[in-house]
C-alpha cells in the first residue's frame, strides 16, 4: 500500500508542477504607438481614426503581448527630423514619419521570417489619418473583417490577433542599441515574491498523502504487533 502512495505522491507533483504550463502568453497582432517627446505612448484609437499632424511620429510593432501594459515597443530610431530628411515640406500636404517594426523570430508565426525593421516619411493630405500614411508607404495592407489591422507590406502572410501558447522570454534590441531581455509575454497570477497558488495547494496535498502513508505503515506495525 506504502508503495501506491508513493507512486499517487510522485503523479500528483508533477501534474502540479504542469498545470501552470497550459496558459496562452497573449495575442500575435500589430499595436499602433504615438510618439510623445522621447518616448513611445500606446495609441488610445485605431489608425484608421486618428489625423496626425504634420511633423508626427508614429509607429507599428508586431509582437505576441497580452495587453497594452505589456506589449512591446517600436525599435530603433524615431525622429522627424531624420526620418523626413529627404521629403521637403509642401503646400497643401502633410508629413508623418513612420516607425514600423516586423517584430523578432520568436513572435514570427509558424514558418514566417520577420522583415527588418524599417521608417519611411509618408506626405500626405492633410485630412488623410494614419492608416492613409501607412498605405502610402508600407501597402499592402491587410484587415480584417472587424477592420483590425492584420498586416503590414504583406506581413504576416495570414493571421490576426490569434491567441498564442507561452513562449520563452527573449532579448531584443533596445533604442540605444543595448541588449534588454523581453518582459514575458504573460503576466503572472501570483506575486513576484512568493510562491503560487497552486504550490501552496500541492503542498498542501503532498502533506495530506504522507500523513496517508504514515497511517498505513502504523496500521501494519499494530496489525503485526
Amino acid at each position: 500500500m506504502s508503495r501506491r502512495v508513493v507512486l499517487l505522491f510522485l503523479a500528483t507533483f508533477l501534474l502540479i508542477g504542469t498545470a501552470g504550463q497550459a496558459q496562452a502568453a497573449g495575442y500575435r497582432y500589430w499595436s499602433f504607438w504615438d510618439r510623445d517627446g522621447g518616448r513611445w505612448v500606446y495609441a488610445t484609437q485605431g489608425p484608421s481614426l486618428v489625423r496626425p499632424s504634420d511633423g508626427d511620429v508614429q509607429g507599428f510593432r508586431f509582437a505576441v503581448s497580452e495587453n497594452s501594459d505589456d506589449a512591446a515597443q517600436p525599435r530603433g530610431a524615431a525622429d522627424f527630423a531624420s526620418i523626413c530628411a529627404k521629403t521637403p515640406a509642401e503646400d497643401g500636404s502633410k508629413r508623418v514619419a513612420l516607425v514600423v517594426d516586423f517584430g523578432t523570430a520568436s513572435d514570427a508565426p509558424s514558418g514566417e521570417t520577420p522583415p527588418a525593421p524599417r521608417t519611411a516619411c509618408a506626405q500626405v493630405a492633410p485630412e488623410a489619418t494614419t492608416a492613409d500614411a501607412l498605405a502610402a508607404v508600407a501597402d499592402p495592407l491587410r484587415y480584417n473583417t472587424n477592420a483590425l489591422l492584420c498586416g503590414i507590406a504583406g506581413y504576416p502572410e495570414s493571421g490576426c490577433g490569434e491567441q498564442v501558447a507561452q513562449k520563452e522570454d527573449s532579448k531584443e534590441n533596445s533604442e540605444d542599441g543595448s541588449t534588454a531581455t523581453a518582459a514575458p509575454d504573460r503576466k503572472s497570477t501570483q506575486d513576484d515574491n512568493g510562491p503560487s497558488v497552486g504550490l501552496y495547494a500541492g503542498i498542501a496535498l503532498v502533506a495530506a498523502l504522507a500523513g496517508a502513508a504514515t497511517w498505513q505503515a502504523r496500521r501494519r506495525r499494530n496489525a503485526t504487533g
